[in-house]
């Protein structure tokens, strides 16, 4: 086994590892934490796997600019803990069905997918190539996203604006 097979498989565990514990906090200031740790395990294995602009991308794109916004957003709409049970009951069902579900096309697809063990050959862009191709192809799925973020903003706003008016009700209703 090669140094670069075991940085693999230790990076692998790590962003198994931390997407987990980021679907099972409780906290969800700590599951975003735990999210920007697999996304850079993510970029690192973009990195060892020889793409550097994509390693790149995705610690400013995904670990820097989406989570500071889903930060925002849990900060504005102030989620509570509830205590019990992670998921109520009617949850845990469909849930667990999901995963099974999920589970059982991933060992379909290794399991009859043949091809997917030969070794890809390696494709390389400059990053002004990418950036001209995404654009003149694909702007309308960029314009989408970035409104529908900018929509999620907004909503994060009028919801956390909502619930501190109403704390500022109750506070001086108990006055």
């Amino acid at each position: 086994m090669t140094l670069f097979s075991i940085l693999f498989y230790l990076i692998s565990a790590l962003i198994l590892c931390a997407t987990t514990a980021a679907v099972t906090r409780r906290s969800m200031v700590y599951a975003v934490i735990y999210l920007v740790l697999s996304f850079f395990g993510t970029a690192m294995l973009f990195y060892l796997l020889g793409a550097p602009f994509l390693a790149a991308l995705e610690v400013i794109i995904y670990a820097g600019a989406i989570m500071v916004l889903f930060l925002f957003i849990i900060m504005m709409i102030r989620v509570e803990k509830k205590p019990g049970m992670f998921l109520p009951g009617r949850q845990l069902l469909p849930a667990v069905l999901m995963g099974c579900l999920y589970l059982a096309s991933f060992v379909l697809l290794i399991g009859t997918d043949r091809g997917g063990w030969e070794p890809l050959q390696a494709a390389q862009a400059l990053p002004k190539a990418f950036g001209i191709y995404l654009f003149e192809n694909h702007w309308l799925s960029i314009e989408i996203a970035s409104t529908l973020l900018l929509v999620a903003l907004i909503g994060a706003l009028v919801l956390g604006r909502r619930i501190r008016r109403r704390g500022e009700a109750m506070e001086e209703t108990q006055s």
